[in-house]
């Protein structure tokens, strides 16, 4: 990817050191801020020089700003590929002002929107007896834990989804609810709403319909943590950073 264009072949992000080549694209689009992202067919070969890379991977490689530019054209890409006709009258979509899609014929505008997902960081104790539950998904990287995260339901507030969720997957409750931050995350069309908490009462027990393991961790035993870009990651070392201060 380049500042002024990304290509993506399938879901994997083209990255170079220098200008990407041209390409045939199948699917062109301009984001609003005037960024023009292509995608090429999967069966095409990588350019010499090039390195295709999945968004996972590239998280690791690009610089906040980079990446989030590219995981808002991946979504972009995905929804544009899921949305092409009207839901009223069948006609198909031509584009809109900003992200918008509008339908020539009954005149409906489609924006995209977001699957919203929550993330909390569960503590207990005080002061060097802090620790924190962390659990390990079948789909992370070799001996990664991170927080527990799921998405929200219909009708469901992202406080209720965290009760829930915590309550399905750890078996345990908590209390002490605060609201840390958020992260847009493009798999495919997500934003992750970060919470802390702390521990009310119950034994933690990992669902394994869920999960694979979690555990509490203390700040001398941690095991590996998610990528430094993840919120995941920014609320683990600020509760860190937190307790070396205190």
């Amino acid at each position: 990817m380049s500042e002024r264009r990304i290509v993506f072949q399938g879901d994997h992000l083209w990255l170079c050191a220098g200008a990407l080549p041209e390409v045939k694209a199948e699917v062109s689009l301009t984001l609003p801020e005037g960024v023009l992202v292509e995608r090429v067919a999967e069966a095409e070969p990588v350019p010499e020089g090039v390195e295709a890379l999945g968004l996972r991977e590239a998280f690791d490689r690009l610089d906040p700003e980079a990446w989030a530019l590219a995981g808002r054209a991946y979504q972009w890409l995905e929804w544009e590929a899921g949305h092409r006709f009207c839901g009223g009258c069948a006609t198909e979509l031509e584009p809109g002002e900003g992200y918008s899609l509008e339908c020539p014929d009954c005149g409906i505008s489609v924006f995209p929107s977001n699957t919203t997902a929550v993330i909390v960081l569960i503590g207990r104790g005080e002061g060097p007896d802090r620790e924190w539950a962390l659990a390990r998904s079948p789909h992370f990287k070799p001996g990664v834990y991170s927080a527990v995260a799921g998405f929200t339901e219909p009708g469901e507030s992202l406080e209720q989804a965290v009760h829930r969720e915590v309550a399905e997957e750890l078996g345990i409750r908590v209390h002490h609810l605060h609201y840390f931050g958020s992260q847009p995350w493009p798999f495919p069309n997500g934003l992750m709403v970060a919470f802390t908490a702390d521990h009310l009462d119950g034994e933690l027990n990992a669902n394994p319909a869920e999960l694979e393991d979690a555990r509490w961790f203390s700040r001398n035993d941690l095991p590996l943590l998610p990528s430094a870009l993840s919120i995941a990651r920014w609320m683990l070392d600020a509760a860190v950073a937190e307790l070396e201060r205190s």
